[in-house]
């Protein structure tokens, strides 16, 4: 049974990619997953598997169905079908197994010609017409109002961003909203009043006795206020990390709010993008960000882009106490040296330092990449966050306000050790 639900997944994918519609090794393996647990017995259980694994919107299931009827049409069975009108024609002989349906399957899709792309979509399953089962119209006749259950985001919410469109990954900007980027908090040297603060406030409490005849009854506190600390973020949009700088982007838009964040590019050159993410929707804030940067899809110098935002941007205050987030593969052209030392510098000045890298999904991942083994002792975390699922990942790391970086090695300089406050 694993051979042929392999081989049938594999299969159906590729079918399924000539016709147009991106089914990815990952949905692919989601449609096993849900077969080996539904265990289906019918055709159409077999098409209600693909159905809730393999597609996204309603145009995604009618070139399903219209691939599953070429694929799997041999095994059309009337008394398998929803609405059957004579409900006992199966009563006369032996009931299939789910490997008996599965390796009919895989010789269907085996016989199955490889380069053959579907047309309109046809009588099937969930389609009226001969041998279709009516799945769109209710016991009395009526077409159902509702066909599809779930929205289009929440079926997007368990996909890697690599395998979203750009249409898609704007299907998640309204998940992205319900997102919280929270932040640790940070002294100031403002001073607000406050219940029990540890000092007095001595001009409000002369204010508030001058109502009591100059009496007073009521010591009023103050205390230091305290306010989040800035959160910047350097996205790396070479070829490698296009989707997820694109889904980064868009959710510090809909999360932060655009301006609560200052944003940075890089991938041959650093490139500020805040300007471009303010006062506007994420399609088109996500369009300027991309003319904004020159050298988007380009290659990756991790060390000296790094290095220019430590001395432009950085030690002159921008970075100073503040949470850095870098989104990254760790995949560098240039020497690790540098990279290893601009991390040095910059975790001298920054509470906390995360970074994003999609390929840190796996379980069996190292650090074995030259620009992600040197940065990765200076990361207080390191998370994936490559679906909206993982996001959580992502804003625990942000709102933990401990550092758990390695300390800098003795031999650095510490003229800006107490900055990072």
């Amino acid at each position: 049974m694993a051979d042929d639900l392999a081989e049938l997944a594999a299969r159906f994918g590729a079918a399924l990619r000539l016709a147009g519609l991106p089914a990815g090794p990952g949905r692919c393996e989601r449609f096993a997953a849900a077969v080996t647990l539904a265990r289906p017995q019918t055709q159409r259980s077999l098409y209600l598997c693909a159905l809730a694994t393999l597609v996204s919107s309603k145009a995604h299931a009618e070139l399903l169905e219209a691939v599953f009827s070429q694929v799997f049409g041999g095994l059309a069975d009337p008394a398998d079908q929803r609405g059957d009108p004579n409900p006992g024609a199966m009563s006369g002989r032996a009931q299939r197994t789910p490997e008996d349906l599965l390796a009919q399957a895989a010789r269907a899709a085996r016989t199955h010609a490889s380069g053959a792309r579907p047309g309109p979509p046809q009588a099937g399953p969930g389609r009226d017409g001969p041998g279709g089962d009516g799945g769109a119209r209710r016991p009395d006749g009526r077409e159902a109002e509702h066909r599809y259950l779930g929205s289009g985001a929440e079926r997007l919410a368990a996909q890697d961003f690599a395998e979203l469109s750009e249409a898609e990954l704007l299907q998640l900007a309204a998940l992205m909203r319900r997102i919280s980027l929270a932040v640790p908090l940070r002294g100031s040297r403002r001073q607000r009043r406050r219940t029990g603060g540890p000092h007095t406030d001595m001009r409000s409490t002369l204010r508030q006795a001058r109502r009591t005849g100059g009496d007073v009854f009521r010591l009023i506190s103050r205390a230091p206020a305290r306010r989040p600390r800035r959160l910047v973020v350097l996205c790396d949009i070479s070829g490698s990390m296009e989707p997820y700088a694109r889904a980064m982007i868009q959710l510090l838009y809909c999360a932060a709010g655009g301006a609560s964040a200052e944003v940075f590019s890089f991938a041959t050159r650093l490139t500020r993008l805040t300007p471009a993410l303010q006062r506007s929707l994420p399609g088109p804030a996500l369009r300027r960000a991309g003319r904004a940067a020159p050298d988007w899809l380009g290659g990756t110098r991790i060390g000296a882009s790094l290095k220019e935002f430590n001395d432009a941007y950085g030690r002159r205050g921008i970075a100073r106490g503040a949470v850095v987030v870098i989104v990254s593969d760790g995949w560098d052209t240039g020497d690790p040296q540098v990279v290893r030392r601009e991390m040095e510098r910059l975790s001298l000045v920054a509470h906390r330092i995360v970074w994003v890298n999609p390929r840190t999904k796996s379980a069996a991942y190292q650090p074995l990449a030259a620009g992600m083994a040197a940065a990765w002792p200076h990361c207080d975390a390191v998370v994936s966050a490559h679906t909206m699922q993982a996001l959580d990942q992502l804003t625990a790391a942000l709102a933990d306000p401990v550092r758990r970086r390695a300390a800098v090695r003795p031999g650095l300089p510490r003229a800006a050790a107490g900055a990072a406050r």
